[in-house]
């Protein structure tokens, strides 16, 4: 059913179960994992050299270990991981990601790490779910 698994992550606990969905689907089904972080340059600027560049290349080294977590716990199960640090904006890094991967499904948490209210989809996810061009779940 799917071969290549997407899974976004801001380390976030939606994010983070997001990954366990992902990892486990992954596993059942044999597919390849594919995990992405990504550093929102928009918030920041691009980097140059001022203090945006080390606020930038701290959000850089923070999803690289994220990320290398994750691909640890997947050799750990057997399952074939790669990961990506991206800059840019999320959801639009995402959806490029899952195309240039041929992603048959993106697992994302259902809000990220700046948002508040525990009863709404975030932004991001929203916006993933509304312009993805894949199954899309939410977790």
């Amino acid at each position: 059913m799917y071969d290549t698994i997407l899974v976004p992550t801001d380390g976030s606990d939606p994010a983070n179960r997001a990954v366990e969905h992902a990892l486990t689907l992954a596993d059942r089904y044999g597919a390849d994992l594919h995990a992405i972080y990504c550093v929102e340059t928009h918030r920041y600027g691009e980097p140059a050299l001022s203090s945006a560049e080390i606020v930038l290349d701290d959000l850089e080294d923070r999803g690289t270990v994220m990320l290398e977590e994750i691909s640890d716990r997947a050799d750990n199960a057997g399952i074939d991981c790669s990961w990506t640090v991206c800059h840019g904006q999320t959801w639009e890094e995402v959806n490029e990601k899952a195309a240039e991967i041929d992603a048959d499904l993106i697992v994302i948490g259902y809000q990220g790490q700046s948002h508040t209210r525990t009863d709404r989809i975030g932004s991001v996810a929203e916006r993933i779910v509304r312009t993805a061009n894949r199954p899309v779940l939410t977790a």
